[in-house]
Parts: structure tokens; sequence; C-alpha cells
């Protein structure tokens, strides 16, 4: 048994002796993102609540967190700095004060629509979409990070709220929490609902449709059931702890972990056998990370993936 095991890690890892566990490093608590970090946010608040896990809020309370011009400026900023922080591995992403988001703040998008400039319709509308793509990548640089983005929803998530939860990996909520498709009063949602939201719920028997077209209102329950969220929490506080412990497999591998995110946002809209050969190319070079050693080393140890010095990736 012994000696099948030493052939193995010796395969996992060609010339390299077996792995052997050592301690954790101590961890540092709480605290803000340094200060050193490349930009200011005014909108947004990043804490780290546990090593290697991130936790961005949306925060402007007193404004239910509408989604104004700044905020969709920083949600991108954000997400572009925590996909190159080879520190963070996982981000939760929730809401400040009663409410997730009361959605865009209808102050800023008659603005939008004033700073058009004063030409023929073709040009008016070329400068109109180009503004549209950049709030797409608000929520799209959400989907395009490689760490895991778990939402934890509480109160009123309303309109471009169900865009950006859309774009998340994992979506969790309280019992108080309510959903919105709210943008049929005025338009149609052009900002990911109406593309992500069928691949999260499925386009069979008509729901997306529904809540596209009337506005109605989902409650926790309905949301589950139709599986928009995965878990319903009776609270926010408890909430916020299920999310932050979910978001401990930033404890795992990141090379796996990365790695996985990456393939199930490839393969969603790819046919099966394409998926197959992404994941192979992706793989060949992949498996040859020292990480695998080290986790069956861990595992043989009976020890936890927190037990393992994963390098930053």
């Amino acid at each position: 048994m012994a000696a099948g095991v030493a052939r193995l890690l010796r395969a996992l890892r060609p010339g390299a002796p077996p792995v052997l566990s050592r301690p954790v490093s101590s961890m540092s608590p709480v605290s803000p993102v340094p200060s050193g970090s490349p930009r200011e946010l005014q909108t947004l608040r990043v804490v780290q609540e546990r090593p290697h896990v991130l936790h961005l809020q949306l925060h402007r309370p007193s404004k239910r967190n509408a989604l104004n011009l700044q905020c969709w400026r920083e949600l991108v900023q954000a997400f572009q700095d925590i996909s190159e922080d080879p520190s963070c591995r996982a981000v939760v992403v929730s809401g400040a004060g009663s409410a997730f988001t009361a959605g865009i703040d209808l102050a800023d998008l008659g603005s939008i629509v004033a700073q058009l400039p004063d030409d023929d319709a073709a040009r008016r509308a070329w400068a109109l979409r180009r503004r549209i793509l950049e709030f797409q990548e608000s929520f799209s640089a959400m989907e395009k990070c490689p760490k895991p983005v778990i939402a934890a929803v509480h109160g009123a998530c309303v309109g471009a709220g169900v865009d950006l939860i859309s774009a998340c990996d994992i979506r969790f909520c309280s019992q108080d929490a309510s959903f919105q498709v709210k943008e049929v009063d005025g338009l149609a949602a052009d900002v990911g609902t109406l593309q992500r939201l069928p691949k999260i719920v499925g386009a069979r028997g008509g729901l997306v449709n529904e809540l596209a077209l009337t506005a109605r209102v989902m409650r926790a329950p309905e949301a589950l059931s139709c599986g928009l969220v995965s878990r319903v929490l009776p609270d926010k506080e408890t909430l916020l702890e299920v999310a932050l412990g979910v978001a401990s497999v930033a404890a795992r591998s990141p090379v796996a972990v990365q790695g996985t995110k990456i393939n199930l946002v490839y393969a969603r809209d790819r046919p099966v056998s394409e998926g197959l050969q992404h994941v192979a190319t992706w793989n060949m070079a992949m498996l040859q990370t020292e990480d695998i050693p080290k986790s069956v080393q861990a595992a043989l140890d009976k020890k936890g993936p927190e037990d393992v010095p994963f390098a930053k990736l």
C-alpha cells in the first residue's frame, strides 16, 4: 500500500519527493482591503472577511443601493482588480442597509440620454450603444472574474440587481428577499437578465417570460423552487455567515477552483463535445500542477484543504 501511494505521488509530480504536510501560517484578522489598493471606491466597500475571501458590499444604503453611474464604473474596476489579485480566491457580494439594491439610479438614467451628442440619429444611436455595452461590462466583469462570486441577497433585488446576481456563480438569499425584473416598465432589460436568467432557471414553462414581461415580484420560496437561489436563510446575518462559509472554497487549490469556474462558464453556451475538448486542452497543462500531490498528501494525512499551503495564483 505504502509503495503504491509513493508511486502515485511521484507520477503526479515527476521528479519530486512526496509532499509533507506543513502547518498553516497564521491568518490575518478581518480587515479592509489595504489602502495601497490601486483604486479608491466611493459606492462599494471591499473587506477581507476571511483568509483569501473578499466581501464586496454595494454601499449606498440611503439610496437602497441604487446603482448610479459611479457604481457601474466601480464594479468594473473592482472586479478587474479582484481578477488580478493573487491573494483573493473567492468573493461574496451583498448590499448595505435594508435592501440588496433598488436597481439603476433613475436620476442618472435621464442624464445618460441628456449627454448624448446633439447629432443625427445614427450617431446618437452609436453613442448610446457604447454606453449600453459599458453597462453590460459592469456585470460581465463578474462573470469573467476567474474567482467564484457568491451573491448574498436580502430585501429587494430590483431591475439591475437581477442582472447583477445572474452574473454570479452562486446565489443565496434571506427569507425577506424579493426579485423583480422591473425594466419592462420602460424598456427591454439590456445588461444580462434576458440572456443569463434562462440559463439559470430554464426557458421551459415560461417563467422567465412571465417575470420579464409582467415585472411581477418573485419571493424567496419561489426563487428557491425555480433554482434562482440554492439556499434561503432566515435573516441577513445568517445569510452572510453561510455565504462566507461557502466561500471557504478559497481554501482549495486556486488552480482547481478557478479552472472549474472557467470551464463551467465556457461549457454553458456550447455543446457538450466542445466543452469536453476545451477542458481536455485546459487540463493537459493544469494536471501538471503541484497542487494535486499536495492535496493527495493532505487526504492521506486526514487533513482538510485549509491545511494545505497552496501557492498564490
